[in-house]
Formats: C-alpha cells, structure tokens, sequence
C-alpha cells in the first residue's frame, strides 16, 4: 500500500514556502534566475501559483475533463516565460506574490480535502486522483521554492517525510540510495548523486497506484 501524501502534507509544504520565501531580505532581486531556470524567481513563484491553482481546477468540476486540461486562457509574457493563467499584481511587491502563492495553494488544499477518491482528472502524465494531484502539487511546489531559494540565496530544506511520500506516489522508478531530498532533486533533473549523473529525462507517473 502506497503512502501517499495527503491535503495536510501539502498544507505544511505551502506554510514552509511561504515562511522561506518571506524570510528574503527587503533588496533580494527576484529578476534574477531561479536556480538554473531560465525563469526569473518572480516568474517562477508566479508558475508555482498557477500549477496549484490549475490543478484544483483540474478536480473542480462535478464531472472533472479526462481528455485536457480545464480551457483557462494561459499567456506568456516574455518568450520563453511561464504560460500562466495566474498572475501577481507587481504593484503589491513580494508580498502580493506570496498572497497569490498561499491563495493558490489554499484552494488546492481545500478541493483535495472534499474530492470524492475516485475522482479522477486529466494530466498528461497520467490520469490522476486527488492524491495524485496532492503529490504533483508538492513535487511542483518543494522542487520550484528549490530553484527560488537559490536565486535568492536561501535556505530550503524540506521534510524528508514529505519528499518521501512524493517520491513513493510520484516515482516508482527511482531508486532509494540516497536521503530523500537529494534523490526528489535527482529524480526531477536539479542535482546530482554520488553514483548517478544528472537526470536530463524525466517524468513523473500520476495514475493511481495501489
């Protein structure tokens, strides 16, 4: 039986981001890049905003879509940049951003809290219940406040029990030599380990698994 993570364990990722992230000093640059993103640390909060928000739409509906993704009307404001739906106001500054970060993440808490378990919802990585959408959700959100928090030269040490219930829902096919943490950054293309180089193809496996 997997352990998979729950609407608390995403609730606890999203109060740990959001507590790192305003714990960056007033003059921090959030144009600078996210880790090694060609997306700025604004951009990047502002994709992590829109894929929690996305992926509550996604089990929001009575009858929730099995074939695409719920038709909000993504842009991108810069080549290259994030295809959002969610955007921060730059006149509310770093806070207005974290709002829209723990406003996003708050919906998708409260629709995994109340989605029925046999729900299920497309991603293109596999149809999806809401635990699995709980764990995309925390691998989205541990993995991208890894790439902000090394744009602005923060610390970003998740719970290990929470990136080991991500990994044991999300990626069957990775094998467990190293802690937690270290092997989620692995197992998503961020790090290295000491006897396996750099993942440069990945994906994650979002079908129910019993």
């Amino acid at each position: 039986m997997i352990d998979s993570p729950t609407p608390d364990d995403l609730a606890l990722a999203l109060r740990l981001a959001v507590d790192a992230l305003a714990g960056a000093p007033a003059d921090a640059d959030w144009s600078r890049p996210a880790g090694a993103l060609d997306w700025s640390c604004w951009e990047t909060v502002e994709h992590l905003a829109d894929d929690l928000l996305a992926y509550a739409a996604q089990l929001g509906p009575a009858r929730p879509p099995r074939d695409r993704y719920v038709p909000f009307v993504a842009t991108r404001r810069a080549p290259g940049g994030p295809n959002n739906f969610v955007r921060a106001d730059p006149a509310d500054g770093v806070p207005g951003l974290l709002e829209v970060l723990d406003a996003s993440g708050g919906l998708m808490v409260a629709i995994a809290r109340v989605a029925p378990p046999q729900a299920r919802a497309y991603h293109p990585w596999g149809l999806a219940d809401p635990s699995g959408f709980v764990a995309m959700s925390l691998v989205e959100t541990l993995v991208h406040l890894h790439d902000v928090t090394q744009g602005l030269g923060l610390r970003w040490d998740p719970p290990a029990e929470l990136c080991t219930r991500t990994l044991d829902r999300l990626f069957p096919d990775v094998p467990r030599t190293a802690a937690p943490w270290p092997t989620l950054l692995w197992a998503t293309g961020r790090a290295t380990l000491p006897d396996r180089p750099l993942r440069t193809d990945w994906r994650w496996y979002a079908e129910p698994r019993d």
